[in-house]
């Protein structure tokens, strides 16, 4: 994550009372910066003037409603969308419900709560430090970064750059890791960063084929080579001359084989089946594979030679779960790409989804993050907001299992994780309860329910009583107002 995270943040007020301002500032600390323009109109030109990080947006406001949406739009077309937070002195009425619809990052009621504005400002910051390393990524991309291999880890940097190097030249490369990991992808990015990108970039699987069939597949046939070939055909060698062969699992490749795959690399030719003509190449080859191959070499699974020859430069590509600190870049950039592809309006992860994907495993590593973004993104029911109810059940429940809890009943424990997820939901998102079950993936009726089940209205009436963080009736004589600052300090 962005270290701008410690930095301060500029927050843009936009409230017509000055003096909210000037109580506000100092109730949120060293790390904020508060500016207040009193209109929207105002405060879009201020968008061209400040570096800013998050609006405050009053909905108690004359036409608030087409201000609103001016605000918003400004917000959202520029290079780095703004994140809004309405607030309005009607909770839960149609105005907030309105703003929230319109594409508000957050809702709050008045009297603010200062711990929940902080929290909500928080969520909004970390959203444009991953905006940012969004729009970084992008224009390493642009100046030479290897585009498919999105990452900041140190891990992913090294992958980068040793990419970068290996496709200057045509040396043999092999790949190794998981599979799901991307080493496809690396591939494409060797070839695609080369001086044979012109020409064709062949992929070729070793466990699509029965063994029969490889020989066919890597070097052709000539017509009557066997039963059926009534005309010659090209092998996946000569179709990729000039460019470059992915030859995948390399490691489940039969040994026979593996002979006499060393005898094109080594002569550089290939001889078509059926024939003893051999045909010149110039073809980059990249093998991939997830199996320990020295250790095959060992036991005479794997001839050494061969090994020798393909890996000239091997490409270690770690895991997921190496480099989960590129989990929220990659889910963002998947969150986009399927929105798209499928015309969802899903365009945010919550925070408790993203926290689910921190937790998990990934022993399918990208490609499974891949799929379980694509599947959420696919059955969100035209939600805007991914939650914790839209990840795959599997993922619910290993939620559940990781969870350090005391040893008891199996009711129990599903009971008291319940009380906990709804509590987490409510205090993530300031109490708003439409907000907490779209969190949650449940109907705001249920999570009524599950309010009264496990007490936790009562808990939010006593919280609101007791709410010393409170700001309160900013429009009371000044007298008042210096009491109420007391009061909260």
């Amino acid at each position: 994550m962005s270290n701008s995270s410690f930095e301060q943040r500029n927050v843009l007020l936009i409230d017509a009372d000055e003096a909210f301002g000037q109580v506000l500032q100092p109730l949120l600390g060293h790390g904020y910066l508060l500016l207040q323009e009193s209109s929207a109109t105002a405060a879009t030109v201020a968008f061209d003037s400040e570096t800013l990080d998050v609006v405050l947006f009053n909905l108690d406001t004359p036409d608030h409603q087409e201000n609103f949406r001016l605000l918003l739009q400004a917000a959202t077309n520029r290079d780095l969308p703004l994140p809004v937070i309405a607030y309005s002195w009607e909770a839960g009425g149609q105005k907030v419900l309105d703003a929230f619809k319109e594409g508000a990052f957050d809702t709050l009621s008045q009297p603010l709560d200062v711990q929940q504005l902080r929290f909500a400002l928080g969520r909004a910051c970390r959203r444009v430090d991953l905006a940012r390393e969004l729009v970084e990524a992008r224009r390493l991309l642009g100046a030479g970064r290897v585009e498919g291999l999105l990452g900041n880890s140190k891990a992913m940097e090294r992958v980068s750059e040793v990419t970068r190097k290996v496709a200057e030249v045509s040396t043999t490369v092999l790949l190794t890791g998981g599979s799901g990991t991307g080493k496809g992808v690396v591939a494409q990015a060797i070839h695609r960063l080369s001086t044979r990108s012109a020409k064709p970039f062949v992929a070729f699987s070793v466990c699509s084929f029965p063994d029969t069939l490889i020989e066919d597949e890597l070097f052709g046939h000539e017509k009557g080579a066997f039963t059926g070939a009534g005309q010659a055909r090209r092998g996946r060698f000569e179709e990729a001359n000039g460019g470059t062969i992915f030859i995948d699992e390399i490691g489940d490749l039969a040994l026979p084989l593996q002979a006499k795959l060393l005898r094109a690399l080594q002569e550089r030719t290939v001889e078509r089946l059926g024939s003893n003509v051999p045909r010149p190449l110039d073809v980059r080859v990249i093998c991939a594979t997830n199996r320990n191959l020295e250790k095959m070499v060992e036991d005479g699974g794997f001839r050494q030679d061969l090994y020798f020859r393909i890996s000239v430069v091997k490409i270690q590509i770690p895991s997921l779960s190496e480099r989960k600190e590129d989990i929220p870049l990659l889910a963002e950039y998947f969150l986009r790409t399927f929105a798209k592809t499928h015309g969802k309006a899903a365009r945010r992860l919550t925070p408790g989804f993203m926290s689910a994907l921190s937790r998990h495993s990934w022993p399918g590593n990208v490609r499974e993050l891949q799929n379980v973004i694509e599947r959420s993104v696919v059955l969100a029911n035209g939600n805007e907001f991914l939650g914790v109810g839209d990840l795959p059940e599997e993922m619910r429940e290993l939620t559940i299992a990781n969870d350090d809890m005391r040893v008891g009943s199996f009711r129990d424990a599903v009971q008291g994780f319940k009380k906990e997820l709804v509590r987490s939901a409510l205090r993530m998102h300031s109490g708003n309860r439409l907000r907490a079950a779209i969190e949650l993936g449940i109907s705001r009726c249920y999570l009524h329910r599950l309010l009264n089940q496990f007490n936790l209205a009562d808990e939010e009436s006593a919280q609101e009583e007791l709410a010393v963080s409170s700001i309160d009736e900013f429009h009371e004589p000044q007298a008042q107002r210096k009491r109420l600052t007391t009061r909260i300090a």
